[in-house]
């Protein structure tokens, strides 16, 4: 090996000794700002204080309800003949949308017609046989028949007509004033019997409005406009009438307009004098994770729920959903905005200790303390849950050290 060689070789070790070094330095002084008295702070558990913007917010978590919901029900009991529309289908006020059996109440509709033809026949009977009392009370042939009885009594003293014929003429007066008589007394009981028959007339007809009401709610229709959210019946299966059974009566489908929608969430009591109607929201449902929505409050309980000796009230928050993207039942949170600082500092939420007073503090790394940890009183402002506002005692750019 030449002189040069070994020259190089020399400058070779020479270097590698400067940078072995410097590594020993670099690695000692780490060291040496998070180890003291052999205590070290890992570098998880520090954090740095950053400027930046932080809201602070009430959250609200809740199924997502339709606008407007309604649950179709039948008036009318019986068999699913037809049903006309399917689930996440549009349908309009009226629409058709299921139809039930209807042959046992035609049948009673046409009954009911032929009692009302009947009773309207009774009614024209009647105004005949009054009609007719009538021209029989006014008796036009009477005064004829009397001025023949008494010719017939004058000529009879006179000897000029027989006993006979005189007795013809008082019978036939007397059959004339007696006709007339009983027609006057018969028209206050045929007006009667008209009367009644009018009156069966009538409750024939609302006989018959009654079944064919009835035979009208063998068709359900829709009472929205909306979305077929549910069919809970198929062709063949038997439903009970809400007019029986009430709130347990079938459920045939529900209807809901999710043009609109809201989510129903229940709010602190400590929270709840912060929320006002119109205030915005940011809304994160389950099944859109990537996915963020916009609404506003729009319904605050005016009286709280207690349950386990904790108040909360029941708030909506309703959002724009034209494209039916969001739909009825998913879980959502609703994240009401009650307060937003801009450019200001902040420091994870676990890195805020309380002492007895309830006096914030945070720990910040430092060589020359026992435990490695110098303790520095802080002022907080809002806090969002997972970070915290820092009005005072602290800069942008100092470490702290997170809770363990």
């Amino acid at each position: 090996m030449n002189s040069s060689q070994r020259k190089r070789k020399r400058r070779v070790w020479v270097w590698s000794g400067i940078t072995l070094g410097i590594v020993l330095i670099l690695i000692i002084g780490t060291a040496a700002v998070v180890e003291s008295h052999g205590k070290a702070i890992p570098a998880s558990r520090l954090a740095t204080v950053k400027r930046g913007n932080i809201i602070k917010s009430v959250v609200a978590t809740g199924p997502v309800h339709p606008i407007t919901q309604v649950e179709v029900k039948s008036k009318a009991s019986g068999i699913v003949e037809k049903l006309y529309v399917d689930t996440n289908e549009h349908v309009v006020k009226g629409q058709k949308l299921a139809q039930l059996d209807q042959q046992e109440i035609l049948a009673q509709v046409a009954a009911q017609k032929a009692d009302l033809a009947g009773a309207e026949a009774n009614v024209t009977t009647a105004k005949a046989n009054v009609a007719e009392d009538r021209v029989n009370a006014a008796a036009p042939d009477l005064p004829m028949y009397r001025q023949t009885w008494q010719r017939n009594k004058t000529m009879l003293q006179e000897g000029l007509v027989s006993q006979q014929t005189y007795d013809n003429a008082e019978r036939d007066y007397m059959a004339a004033l007696n006709k007339r008589n009983v027609a006057r007394a018969q028209i206050s009981v045929d007006e009667a019997k008209l009367k009644q028959s009018e009156a069966q007339v009538q409750q024939a007809k609302a006989s018959l409005a009654q079944l064919q009401e009835q035979l009208s709610y063998t068709t359900l229709v829709s009472p929205i406009d909306g979305v077929v959210l549910s069919r809970d019946v198929q062709v063949g299966d038997a439903v009970s009438s809400i007019l029986v059974l009430g709130s347990t009566a079938t459920k045939v489908m529900t209807i809901g307009n999710i043009d609109k929608v809201y989510v129903k969430g229940k709010v602190d009591e400590a929270d709840i004098g912060s929320v006002y109607l119109g205030q915005p929201a940011v809304i994160h449902i389950e099944s859109f994770p990537n996915k963020i929505f916009h609404g506003n409050v729009t319904k605050i309980a005016p009286m709280g729920v207690d349950k386990d000796n904790v108040t909360t009230f029941e708030v909506r928050v309703s959002i724009e959903n034209p494209g039916h993207e969001i739909k009825a039942a998913m879980t959502a949170n609703a994240e009401i905005q009650v307060a937003e600082h801009k450019n200001t500092l902040i420091v994870p939420e676990q890195a805020l200790f309380y002492d007895n007073t309830k006096q914030a503090y945070v720990d910040v790394p430092d060589a020359h303390s026992k435990n490695g940890m110098r303790k520095v009183p802080v002022t907080v402002g809002i806090s969002n849950g997972s970070q915290a506002e820092i009005l005072s005692g602290l800069k942008e750019g100092q470490t702290v050290v997170l809770q363990q």
